[in-house]
C-alpha cells in the first residue's frame, strides 16, 4: 500500500496531466480534429476514475 506521500505525490501528477490534457483538448477541438478531441475526453474520463481512487485510498489512510 502507498504511503500518504506517495499517494499526494501520484494525486498532484495525475493533475497536472489532467490540466494539460485540457489545455491540449481545447487546441484540438478549435482545429476541428474531432477525432482526437474523443479520445481525449476518454483519456479525460479515466484519469477522473483514477483521481477518485487514488483520494479514497488517500482518505483512508
Amino acid at each position: 500500500m502507498p504511503t500518504k506521500d506517495q499517494l499526494q505525490q501520484q494525486i498532484a501528477e495525475l493533475k497536472m496531466d489532467y490540466i494539460n490534457l485540457q489545455g491540449d483538448m481545447e487546441k484540438l477541438e478549435s482545429l476541428g480534429h474531432a477525432d482526437s478531441v474523443k479520445q481525449a475526453l476518454t483519456r479525460l474520463e479515466n484519469m477522473e476514475a483514477r483521481l477518485a481512487e487514488l483520494n479514497k485510498q488517500l482518505a483512508a489512510l
